[in-house]
């Protein structure tokens, strides 16, 4: 399918932003100059929370650059509407290493947590958003493995919406358990994604938006 220029440019616009947050985590991790022997090794205890923090947001803005890839193959990048979710997902994309600084630093603070499980619900609403745009844009699946891929899709966005704006109460009343329900949307995903059969013997993919034939 051929892009506009549109879609071209905000494609353009989208992955300079997830590179420079993916970056940007990485910076809060360091080790202070001159310090030896027990200090170093208790130095190096202390960024575990960091490096634990940067794992999981990593994981969640390359899980978000490659559903966002695969839902502006398909949307109209000169519709308003993709444009406005679209650079809403981005500035939520890119606030993302505030609160993932917040949780590595005060991971038993309720606010905290609450904080990033807001950021990154926020961030798949708008995903979503552009999602449905898309579909409603295109109008009707051509055929039953279009429909049943567009379904899909959606389920998968809503489950990780979901999960993360559960997890805010959660995290306000327990914070140490809020994080035990941000990685179990990697497997959720997984399971909701895996490819299978549309019925007339081709699969579909495992990313919002995109499909492949196999025979």
């Amino acid at each position: 399918m051929q892009r506009s220029a549109a879609t071209e440019r905000l494609s353009a616009l989208s992955d300079g932003v997830f590179a420079i947050a993916m970056t940007l985590l990485v910076l809060d991790i360091s080790v202070p100059d001159g310090l030896d022997g027990a200090d170093f090794r208790a130095a190096l205890r202390d960024t575990g929370p960091h490096l634990a923090a940067y794992a999981l947001s990593f994981a969640v803005i390359a899980q978000f650059w490659r559903s966002h890839r695969a839902l502006l193959a398909r949307a109209p990048g000169d519709d308003e509407t993709v444009t406005r979710f679209t650079l809403l997902g981005l500035a939520l994309v890119a606030l993302l290493p505030f609160p993932t600084g917040l949780v590595a630093e005060y991971s038993g603070q309720p606010l905290a947590a609450a904080s990033y499980a807001a950021n990154v619900a926020a961030a798949n609403a708008a995903h979503l958003g552009v999602l449905r745009t898309s579909h409603r844009r295109a109008g009707p699946p051509s055929d039953d493995g279009r429909a049943a891929e567009r379904r899909r899709s959606q389920r998968v966005l809503t489950a990780l919406t979901s999960v993360f704006a559960v997890s805010i109460p959660v995290a306000l009343v327990s914070p140490g358990l809020a994080p035990v329900l941000w990685v179990s949307v990697f497997p959720l995903q997984w399971l909701l994604t895996r490819d299978s059969s549309t019925g007339d013997g081709r699969r579909v993919s495992r990313w919002p938006g995109r499909r492949r034939g196999r025979r």
